[in-house]
């Protein structure tokens, strides 16, 4: 298929689903997603690579690997060298 139909293809879903909100939004949060694939964005995660990061924090938190904060300024500090 070409460019113009798939373009064609594309606009003539569009018009259908513009009538809905909640499809609407659903392909909205989709596009983004492809637009960020396709510029490579590295926060971009899936459920598992995102439930797989909190579970190794939670696990250096458990092994006193995380890092604490007596106070704001200190924590700042912290954040202004990273």
């Amino acid at each position: 298929m070409s460019s113009l139909h798939l373009n064609a293809e594309l606009l003539r879903n569009m018009s259908i689903i513009a009538e809905d909100d909640n499809l609407l939004r659903r392909a909205t949060r989709y596009l983004r997603k492809l637009v960020a694939e396709k510029q490579g964005d590295p926060t971009l995660l899936t459920e598992e690579e995102f439930l797989a990061r909190i579970d190794k924090a939670e696990k250096e938190i458990a092994d006193g690997k995380g890092i604490t904060f007596t106070n704001l300024k200190d924590m700042n500090v912290w954040l202004n060298s990273l």
